[in-house]
């Protein structure tokens, strides 16, 4: 497989409905959240998981026919119990070779990882980086209760009462990039980087679990570059347009995005810019200099902005 030679700057854009898109286990698993901006944040790690468990799910990265994800959680026996495996552990299955981890994980070539191997330990920084994500506008997070089905002992004669934290509606966007510098390091590929677009976007919407389901992909624009350079804060040049207020936002029929900061600077850096990966969800509807703008799922080249 050829390993990738150009540069490409990403924006992801999704949605989230009544649910919690990244929880805090050092805050009672609220979601994470900006106090000063009243905005929701989501990890990379988090993103980086949702990617990983498509990949093991749905391309066969699970151990099987020397295709794999390095960072999962595997057990091993020893007598009668069962435990976690460590990442040393792990790293022995690979027989101790960073170039066998290398070939054999798509998760280490693109996210880079840590190997600890007996003779050395392995650093690799992923040619893959994404920003913290964060909500487009501001919103809240609110707290449900309901009854759980169990007592919490013997002798109870009340069920359990259970807490949870949403937000009511979230337009949250990411900054990645994919550099080709470090890429040569960890030999990530073309292919690669395909399965990477295809899991940020199917990744997300397959992501089904109790507190993500209702979180949709909406928009994926991938940038790739002639030359080694990148514009930055793709997602801080987006603006929500919106007759209603943010925390009265609860669906993508309550706003626009205008795209005009995002494509002046396009527009201005055209002669480094190869071409436009562009894939978005029917309902979105974008703004550019005030008026309406439409963006079809296909590949532009910069001049057709």
């Amino acid at each position: 497989m050829e390993e990738i030679k150009n540069r490409s700057e990403i924006l992801f854009l999704f949605e989230i409905e009544n649910a919690n898109p990244n929880g805090d286990p050092l805050n009672e698993n609220r979601p994470r959240f900006d106090n000063e901006e009243n905005k929701v944040l989501v990890s990379d790690v988090r993103l980086k998981r949702t990617i990983r468990d498509y990949w093991f799910e749905y391309k066969g990265y699970n151990g099987s026919n020397n295709k794999d994800i390095f960072v999962r959680e595997t057990k091993y026996s020893d007598g009668n119990e069962e435990y976690i495996a460590s990442g040393s552990r792990r790293a022995e299955l690979f027989k101790e070779s960073s170039d066998k981890v290398l070939e054999t994980c798509i998760d280490v070539r693109v996210f880079g990882g840590v190997l600890p191997i007996k003779k050395d330990t392995f650093t690799f920084t992923g040619p893959v980086q994404f920003q913290m994500g964060k909500s487009l506008h501001q919103t809240e997070i609110i707290t449900e209760q309901g009854t759980g089905a169990f007592a919490s002992g013997d002798k109870k004669k009340q069920t359990t009462f259970r807490t949870e934290y949403k937000v009511p509606y979230a337009l949250i966007g990411f900054n990645g990039i994919i550099n080709e510098k470090v890429a040569t390091y960890t030999k990530m590929t073309n292919n690669d980087r395909e399965l990477l677009l295809e899991g940020i976007w199917n990744g997300t919407k397959n992501l089904i679990s109790r507190s993500k389901f209702g979180q949709n992909p909406l928009f994926l624009f991938t940038v790739n570059y002639n030359e080694p350079y990148y514009i930055g804060g793709l997602r801080q040049r987006l603006k929500i347009e919106s007759d209603k207020s943010d925390l009265q936002i609860r669906n993508t029929d309550d706003y626009k995005i205008d795209l005009t900061g995002l494509l002046k600077e396009i527009k201005a850096q055209k002669d480094k810019i190869e071409s436009i990966e562009v894939k978005v969800d029917s309902r979105l509807e974008f703004l550019n200099e005030g008026k309406k703008y439409n963006l079809e799922n296909k590949t532009y080249q910069v001049d057709e902005f």
